[in-house]
């Protein structure tokens, strides 16, 4: 049994990081189970607001196949970058005090995003040696480093495959900070093992997105796993009525092959 809706702000109210919605965690841990990894899972939405379908009742469904798991109500617009990844980057870092004082997981951090949450997921992974996280509390302490990433249907390049939407809502006219954001250019030997699905058909956010990801972890040599299903619109979630309905339970495999 997992204790859901616990919720936690992110920061302290009124500092310089708050705009007028607070970010928090919303928190499903299990009973009982100190080994196990946690999945902390962003909602898609553009950067302009998170899809509720991607957000609990994915939360529920790691749960069910044995992971902690935790969901990330992060700041969007008007809010740009780098508001978002500080937000999910102190999220990991309060997880992982949680695992060190209460015991709770294991402190193994699976980042798991859709579509633009799958963008900000690959920004944890890709972006957090450049990133600097103090909120001037314990959790300063804590490695803010994903240990592995699930990409759902990501938003990855800002460029002929990109969505562009998204990357204004992000960086607004800021050419040269969308292309920073291309994050098929920043992937490295320091990026976590991935994760990654999208459908062939997806014509809001071309599956090429998830194709040039692969192609740069390849040529990191860094552990990457990618499945293409052949129906499906963008924004599936869960997908309980297409072939993709299975691919939580492969990530969870994958996961629990590192480490989780």
């Amino acid at each position: 049994m997992s204790q859901t809706n616990n919720r936690l702000p992110l920061w302290k109210k009124n500092t310089a990081v708050n705009g007028d919605f607070e970010p928090y965690l919303e928190l499903f841990l299990l009973d009982d189970k100190p080994d196990a990894g946690l999945v902390l899972v962003l909602p898609g939405g553009g950067y302009i607001l998170r899809a509720d379908h991607e957000g609990a009742p994915v939360a529920e469904k790691f749960n069910q196949l044995g992971l902690h798991s935790a969901v990330l109500q992060y700041r969007v617009a008007p809010r740009k970058y780098p508001d978002a990844l500080l937000d999910t980057l102190r999220a990991v870092q309060m997880l992982r005090l949680i695992a060190h004082t209460a015991n709770a997981f294991s402190g193994k951090i699976a980042v798991l995003g859709f579509s633009a949450g799958g963008h900000l997921a690959a920004c944890s992974g890709t972006l957090y040696r450049n990133i600097e996280v103090i909120a001037n509390d314990p959790a300063d302490n804590m490695d803010h480093a994903p240990d592995a990433l699930v990409l759902c249907y990501p938003v990855i390049s800002s460029g002929v495959y990109g969505h562009q939407q998204s990357f204004e809502a992000l960086a607004g006219n800021d050419g040269e900070l969308k292309e920073y954001l291309s994050l098929e250019k920043r992937v490295s030997k320091d990026t976590p093992p991935a994760f990654l699905w999208h459908t062939a058909e997806d014509d809001t956010v071309p599956v090429e997105n998830s194709l040039m990801f692969v192609k740069a972890m390849r040529e990191c040599n860094r552990p990457v796993e990618l499945h293409v299903f052949p129906e499906g619109r963008h924004g599936l979630g869960l997908a309980p009525d297409y072939s993709a309905r299975i691919w939580p339970e492969l990530a969870a495999a994958f996961l629990q092959r590192n480490g989780f």
